[in-house]
């Protein structure tokens, strides 16, 4: 009796993990289904911007810029900005991205001081259990706002144009579908300056304008922008990333929940049937007991 009392125990609780599960899963999709909405929505803006300053740099050959050009001198720093979730139970989301920053800082540390910033509290707990200093730990969440990432931005770029970090790298998630996610590197100082060509190849046309004020002016203007906007871009897909491996990894929560509450179902039936097929034998050997 104690072992099928024992066993439907574990069956009331494996149905009411399976209900906690389902209901992260229903969560984790309405989020996702929000941020790949948001992430939708800003993808033209950051193409258009991108095209842009392609556009006004090929008409601006001799513009400099620190932003793109790099430092005037090196400083041998370079930062790391780490990208993960404030929660767990999101599958492999936070192994892979802390995976790859551990190892891209181990492939600078013995010639570069590498200075490591996180967002998400699952970093800095990483960083700690390592030994590894975290100088700022950014809180912006599973719903990035504008706002929020344009202040992050906004710091590293007068810290970079301060001339304190040859070089900052993002350390992320690229959302590519509901099936793949992969962790990635981003370099987001100094900038890439696209040539003429490449510009051409990409809109697949070669076009003239005229640029009023003057292109170097509009650089200095958009080359801020570009960063802010691709800071924004980059933890608009790792929010993504994050809502769908949760919504992946609850779905396979709640399906081992059901398998093993009908394994269970079955072990209970068995040991009550083998209860009751005793019971009956004890009573039928009694009854022949007393007629003999």
């Amino acid at each position: 009796m104690a072992q099928l009392r024992e066993i439907k125990n574990r069956i009331g609780a494996v149905k009411t993990i399976g209900r906690i599960t389902k209901t992260m899963q229903m969560i984790a999709t309405a989020k996702f289904t929000a941020a790949g909405q948001r992430a939708e929505q800003s993808r033209p803006y950051a193409r258009m911007i991108d095209e842009m300053v392609r556009q006004v740099a090929s008409n601006a050959e001799e513009y400099a810029s620190p932003l793109i050009d790099g430092p005037a001198e090196q400083t041998g720093k370079v930062l790391m900005l780490v990208v993960c979730s404030d929660r767990g139970l999101c599958g492999a989301y936070n192994a892979n991205v802390l995976r790859t920053a551990n190892k891209f800082r181990q492939s600078l540390v013995e010639s570069t001081d590498v200075v490591v910033e996180t967002a998400g509290k699952k970093a800095v707990g990483y960083f700690k259990f390592q030994g590894v200093e975290v100088s700022r730990a950014h809180a912006i969440g599973d719903a990035p706002t504008y706002e929020d990432v344009e202040a992050v931005a906004q710091s590293y770029l007068d810290r970079y144009e301060a001339g304190e970090f040859d070089s900052i790298q993002v350390v992320t998630m690229r959302y590519h579908g509901v099936s793949r996610q992969t962790p990635e590197i981003t370099q987001l100082l100094p900038l890439s300056q696209p040539e003429a060509e490449e510009t051409e190849a990409a809109s697949g046309r070669a076009d003239v304008y005229e640029f009023t004020p003057g292109a170097a002016e509009l650089l200095d203007t958009l080359l801020p922008t570009t960063v802010k906007t691709l800071l924004f871009q980059l933890f608009m897909e790792a929010a993504v990333s994050e809502h769908v491996m949760r919504m992946i990894a609850m779905k396979a929560a709640t399906d081992n929940a059901k398998d093993f509450g009908r394994t269970l179902s079955r072990t209970y039936n068995r040991a009550r049937q083998g209860q009751i097929t005793t019971e009956l034998t004890e009573i039928v050997s009694g009854v022949a007991a007393l007629e003999g």
